[in-house]
């Protein structure tokens, strides 16, 4: 008790400076649960938002990736090639930040770059994936958790078997 060595020095440290550092409100930390067709279909707008969000912060990074480039092929200058590499290091953080925030809705991400997200479902007892791809509109269709997006099935209307 009372006792502080250079271990407890350090988490002191980062607990006391974290806060500043990070800001960890972005987090909606949310249980795990399966989505019915009509839940999916009902979170399907928010989720549209989140993710054309992490998909900006994406491009992002890949535009000042390429401006960095730029600069070490053209450049002499530490001083844009730090400007650039921070505001790298901000973009990627940012980017890392909506992709829990996207998580946090309950979908799993399964490529941003061809935007494809699933949402666990139920049909029985088998566990599958209620499936969607940027720019669709609903979800449609699902798949078994071993076959992903090339094998999808359209949902039936009166497919009351989807949990």
């Amino acid at each position: 008790k009372g006792v502080l060595n250079q271990k407890n020095t350090d988490l002191l440290i980062l607990i006391k400076f974290t806060p500043k550092i990070f800001n960890w409100d972005f987090l909606n930390v949310s249980m795990f649960n399966f989505f019915t067709a009509k839940q999916a279909n009902d979170a399907l707008p928010d989720v549209i938002k989140k993710f054309e969000y992490a998909l900006a912060k994406k491009n992002d990074i890949t535009k000042i990736e390429k401006e960095l480039q730029l600069t070490i092929s053209t450049s002499n200058s530490f001083e844009k090639y730090m400007e650039l590499k921070q505001q790298l290091n901000s973009a990627i953080t940012k980017f890392y930040q909506s992709v829990e925030i996207l998580e946090g809705t309950g979908v799993m991400i399964k490529s941003i770059d061809q935007g494809l997200l699933d949402f666990p479902s139920k049909r029985f007892d088998d566990e599958v994936c209620l499936c969607w791809k940027h720019g669709e509109t609903e979800i449609k269709f699902w798949h078994e958790k071993e076959s992903g997006f090339m094998g999808r099935k359209p949902i039936e209307v009166s497919d009351e078997s989807l949990v």
